[in-house]
């Protein structure tokens, strides 16, 4: 039986030749908040694998996964963490953050995500813009010391009580909680945090606080660059994401019986709702190699844990499919997963389901504002299908591709794509005027080119924006462009992608620099080094005279890209 007959009053295919369709709705929507959902998978399968960190030697069944959360909820509940209060997490992979994201989610609290990559004038942004008013921080990560910087944006810290701190960078934040049992001035230690749980359980009960949220309620705010700058904050709630993972679950056909090897981020709605919430929705064991990705660690934790599904940006897979270790491994347990987070070449998709027997492994696309898939293969796709488009239309949402002036086109015809529903996000945190210009009526403008076939399937063939994504990361040039413009020599500078082999796409940023000035290329990384993430520092930098510009005045940055493409001799690669 095809999606098609599966759902009277879909419009799972465009009828009357335009490119509009609309998702099954025989599943219903979930009413769940996030510590529902939990708590309904560990009554119904209380002693099933629940959580593996191999690094950390975690182990825990789906009852002591949910008893873990709700000590953790009680002890932020003792902290003074209440409903709708946001509370940052700064990490990479760990149990830790595993156990915030639902413990926050329990009492009502906002999740707010912080990228791992993040440096000093970042991180004081999304603080201060999200109004988090605590933190729970890994020591460090790879270059990045993450309790130096919170010293250095906070030095207050030296000189007060845990939870009682009063910084003039950040003056919103009053507890930092840091992943270790070191004492550091100012900060409390998880332990202590999850040890004031313990005693704070006789008289905290999470689940009567639960009972008092609503499945409407915001619940995360995940930043996304922005075109004019600085990060928006987009704002998910329980509804959004909930339902969002169930049917991502359902597309891979997941069941209790399956184990899924996480090693994306979850910071990012990739590990966040595709994994995690994917796999609690339907009791999946959850397996996570290590705090970072290593292909290594991933292969091992597939073979080792009898793993069925695997997720990653297709940069990972291919990681995997070239390391000289590979045929060591054995991946026959793999059945199916997701690539996503950035186009898919070809012939790794193929590579991965004839070497990795991922033979039902589907596409996913979707922006982190609506929660994030709104298109998703079937694990019984033909695979020309799975390799060349993003799949079909998700339960419950609509998607239409328009002309500028919002007129739905054509079957095949390219415009932008503006998708509707349920997973539609509440907004950007404390930014009405561009949520505004984000959503008309309430659909999301995702600001991808795209095309819609006879048979609904999707393909994304640009972007309406100058937006670059390199390696799994979105990338938006304006905000590295304004970051550059700062340093004193820079006269004008534009950034922009160019393709690259192993990340899809690299930063290049050409600059003028101001009269009777000389620059180098190594005071512009230097200029950027610890003050925004290593991925969005340029990679190619270029000194000009001028920017290529149209008879109006405009920048011509496709220009610059075709030069800058025959510089370096590389081509477009072929992408799905």
């Amino acid at each position: 039986m095809t999606s098609q007959q599966l759902e009277q009053g879909a419009l799972i295919a465009p009828a009357g030749g335009l490119s509009y369709v609309r998702g099954r709705t025989d599943i219903a929507l979930s009413e769940a908040t996030i510590g529902g959902l939990l708590n309904d998978t560990a009554a119904r399968f209380p002693d099933r694998p629940a959580v593996v960190f191999r690094e950390q030697g975690i182990r825990w069944t789906w009852r002591e996964f949910a008893d873990e959360v709700d000590v953790l909820a009680a002890g932020f509940a003792a902290a003074g963490i209440k409903a709708g209060d946001r509370v940052g997490i700064w990490s990479p992979n760990r149990v830790e953050w595993l156990l915030t994201q639902f413990a926050t989610a329990r009492i009502g609290a906002i999740l707010v995500n912080v990228n791992p990559a993040y440096r000093l004038a970042e991180l004081e942004y999304a603080l201060n813009k999200s109004g988090c008013c605590a933190i729970v921080t890994a020591e460090s990560f790879k270059s990045s010391k993450y309790v130096e910087m919170l010293q250095t944006l906070a030095p207050e810290l030296a000189q007060c009580e845990p939870g009682q701190l009063r910084a003039a960078r950040l003056p919103q934040l009053r507890l930092v909680v840091r992943m270790c049992d070191t004492a550091t001035p100012g900060m409390m230690t998880f332990s202590d945090l999850i040890e004031a749980g313990r005693v704070a359980r006789e008289r905290i009960d999470p689940a009567a606080i639960d009972k008092t949220l609503s499945a409407h309620d915001p619940i995360n705010i995940q930043f996304t660059s922005g075109t004019t700058g600085n990060p928006k904050g987009a704002t998910l709630t329980h509804r959004n994401v909930v339902n969002n993972a169930r049917y991502i679950a359902m597309a891979m056909r997941f069941t209790e019986h399956d184990a899924l090897c996480i090693p994306v981020p979850l910071y990012h709605c990739f590990g966040m709702v595709l994994s995690v919430l994917a796999s609690v929705s339907a009791g999946a064991k959850m397996v996570f190699p290590g705090e970072a990705f290593d292909p290594v660690a991933t292969l091992a934790a597939c073979a080792e844990e009898r793993c069925t599904a695997l997720h990653g940006v297709p940069t990972m897979f291919i990681a995997e499919l070239d390391h000289p270790d590979f045929a060591s491994f054995d991946l026959s347990s793999l059945r199916t997963g997701i690539m996503a987070g950035s186009p898919c070449p070809i012939e790794t998709m193929k590579r991965v389901v004839a070497r990795m027997h991922l033979s039902e492994i589907t596409i996913a696309y979707g922006m982190t504002e609506t929660s994030p898939v709104s298109f998703q293969s079937a694990t019984d796709d033909p695979l020309d299908k799975r390799t060349s488009t993003v799949g079909r239309i998700a339960p419950h949402l609509e998607a239409k591709v328009v002309d500028p002036s919002g007129k739905t086109l054509a079957v095949g015809e390219t415009g932008e794509l503006w998708t509707r529903g349920y997973s539609v996000m509440r907004g950007y945190w404390d930014d009405e005027a561009r949520t505004k210009e984000a959503i008309t009526d309430g659909w999301m403008h995702t600001g991808d080119l795209a095309t819609i076939d006879d048979e609904g399937y999707c393909n994304i063939v640009g972007r309406l924006k100058d937006m670059l994504i390199r390696g799994g990361e979105n990338i938006y040039p304006r905000e590295v462009e304004e970051f550059l413009f700062g340093h004193p020599k820079v006269q004008s500078v534009q950034v922009f992608g160019v393709p690259d082999e192993k990340y899809g796409e690299e930063v290049c940023a050409w600059i003028v620099v101001r009269p009777g000035e000389q620059l180098t290329e190594d005071e512009v990384r230097a200029y950027c080094q610890g003050q925004i993430a290593h991925y969005k520092v340029p990679r190619y930098i270029r000194f000009v005279d001028e920017m290529p510009m149209t008879v109006t005045g405009k920048v011509q940055k496709f220009v610059m890209r075709e030069r800058m493409i025959g510089e370096l001799q590389k081509s477009e690669p072929d992408q799905a």
